[in-house]
C-alpha cells in the first residue's frame, strides 16, 4: 500500500478509536421524557446552552449538537435512581432566550456604535437571568454557584446528569449550573467538529461568566471543566483575565472564582505554557486543581492525532527544569494523579469514580489543601500529588502503598 494511503488509514483508524473512547458517559434511552415525572423529589438544576433546540413531539424539548447563535437559560429536573447515585433527565424548561449574536452595530469615523434596540433587548435578558440566579441563591441559603462545562462527545442530557452527580457528591450546597456547548457531533470526524464547536462557544461562555460574576448575592464561584471543555473554559477565562487587568482591576476580586477544577484536560501542554502560564493565569483564581492520569487512553489518542503532551496526561518527570521551577513558585495550582484509584486508561473518572468525586467534593466544600487529612492524597513531587484508595481497600502488596 502506498505510504500516503497508509497514513490516511492510520489516521481514520485513530479517529474512529477516539470517537469510541469519547468523553460522554453512558447514553440514556431518551434525551427527555415526553411525560414529566411528578412523584417524589426531583433534583432541580439550571442550564445555559448555545445548542440548537428541537421539538420532535408535543411536550418535548431537545438540545441538539447543532450550533445556535442565541443562548438559552432554563431549568432541568432529574429523577434520582433508587440508590441516589445516578439521575435521569425528566423535564426541561427554557425560561428565556437571548437575542442572537453578534449584535448589530455600525461605525462612524472608526467609532463603534452599538444598535441601541438590540443592546437593550440583550441587557434585558441578562438582567432576567441574573434575577433568576439571585433567587436560586436565596432559596439555597448559600452564596455559591457551581458551573460545570462538559467535554467532547457529550450530549446535553449527559452534561446535566454529570452535573447532578458532582452536585450530589458536594452536598447539594452551591447553585448548580451546566453550560452545555454544541458537542456530540456525529460521524467519524466528530472530534474535530466538536473542537470547532467549542471555539464557536467561547464568546457565549464569556458572556455567561460575566453575568454570573455580576449576579447579586454571589459570594464564591466554582468551575469544573472536563476534557475539551477545559479548552473552552480556559480560553474564555484567559480573555476575561486580560480584559479585567487592562481595566485596572484585580481578576481575583472581580471574577470571584474560588476553585477552577480541570478534569482530564484535553489541552496541549505547550499551549498551556504559552497561553496560560505566560499570561500569569493562575493568580486570577483562588485555587486551580488539575486531575491527571498519565496513561489516559482517550487523551493518548488525542495526543497522537494532535501535537504535544496533553495536559491531562502530564507527569512531573516530563517537565523541563524551568517548568519545574515555575510550578514550584505557583502555590495555588495542584496536580492530582488519579491512576492508582481509577486504572491507567480511565478518562471519565471524575464522574464515575467515587474516590475522585469525594476528593472534588472536599475541595468544593472546605477548600481543603492537598496535605489536609480530609483528602486521601500522598505527596509526589513539588505540587504533584497522588490520590489513594482508603487504606482498608488497598491491596496489601501494592507497591504504591505508602
Amino acid at each position: 500500500m502506498p505510504r500516503p494511503l497508509i497514513h490516511l488509514y492510520q489516521t481514520v483508524l485513530l479517529v474512529l478509536m477516539l470517537a469510541l473512547a469519547g468523553c460522554g458517559g453512558p447514553r440514556p434511552l431518551a434525551e427527555v421524557d415526553a411525560i414529566p415525572y411528578t412523584s417524589g423529589e426531583d433534583l432541580k438544576l439550571y442550564f445555559i446552552t448555545d445548542r440548537n433546540p428541537s421539538r420532535p413531539a408535543e411536550g418535548t424539548l431537545l438540545y441538539t449538537p447543532k450550533r445556535s447563535s442565541s443562548m438559552a437559560f432554563g431549568t432541568a429536573r432529574l429523577r434520582p435512581d433508587e440508590n441516589g447515585k445516578r439521575s435521569r433527565l425528566t423535564q426541561l424548561h427554557e425560561a428565556l432566550r437571548f437575542p442572537a449574536t453578534p449584535l448589530p452595530f455600525s461605525q462612524n469615523a472608526g467609532v463603534i456604535l452599538p444598535d441601541r434596540a438590540a443592546t437593550t433587548r440583550y441587557g434585558t435578558s441578562a438582567t432576567a437571568l441574573q434575577a433568576q440566579l439571585a433567587q436560586a441563591l436565596r432559596e439555597s441559603g448559600q452564596d455559591e454557584v457551581l458551573l460545570y462545562v462538559h467535554g467532547f462527545n457529550s450530549s446535553f442530557a449527559e452534561s446535566v446528569e454529570t452535573l447532578a452527580r458532582i452536585w450530589q457528591s458536594a452536598g447539594q450546597s452551591p447553585v448548580p449550573l451546566a453550560y452545555s456547548w454544541p458537542a456530540d457531533n456525529p460521524g467519524m470526524f466528530g472530534y474535530f467538529k466538536d473542537r470547532e464547536s467549542g471555539e464557536f462557544s467561547i464568546f457565549h461562555l464569556k458572556e455567561t461568566l460575566r453575568m454570573i460574576t455580576a449576579t447579586p448575592g454571589l459570594g464564591r464561584f466554582h468551575i469544573i471543566a472536563h476534557s475539551r471543555g477545559s479548552d473552552v473554559v480556559t480560553t474564555a477565562l484567559r480573555e476575561l483575565v486580560i480584559e479585567t487587568r487592562a481595566a485596572g482591576r484585580n481578576p481575583r476580586q472581580s471574577l470571584r472564582i474560588e476553585n477552577l477544577i480541570l478534569a482530564a484536560p484535553d489541552l496541549d501542554f505547550g499551549v498551556v505554557r504559552q497561553r496560560l502560564v505566560a499570561e500569569k493565569f493562575g493568580p486570577a483564581f483562588g485555587r486551580i486543581t488539575v486531575y491527571i492520569n498519565p496513561e489516559d487512553s482517550a487523551l493518548g489518542l488525542a495526543q497522537t492525532l494532535m501535537t504535544g503532551t496533553r495536559f491531562g496526561r502530564l507527569s512531573y518527570s516530563e517537565l523541563e527544569p524551568n517548568d519545574r521551577e515555575i510550578f514550584a513558585q505557583i502555590g495555588n495550582v495542584d496536580f492530582i494523579n488519579v491512576s492508582a484509584v481509577t486504572g491507567k486508561s480511565s478518562h471519565g473518572y471524575f464522574r464515575n469514580n467515587p474516590e475522585v468525586l469525594m476528593d472534588i467534593a472536599r475541595v468544593l466544600q472546605s477548600d481543603a489543601p492537598p496535605d489536609s487529612p480530609k483528602r486521601n492524597l500522598i505527596h509526589a513531587e513539588a505540587n504533584f500529588w497522588r490520590l489513594l484508595l482508603p487504606r482498608d481497600l488497598r491491596d496489601p502488596f501494592d507497591r504504591n502503598d505508602p
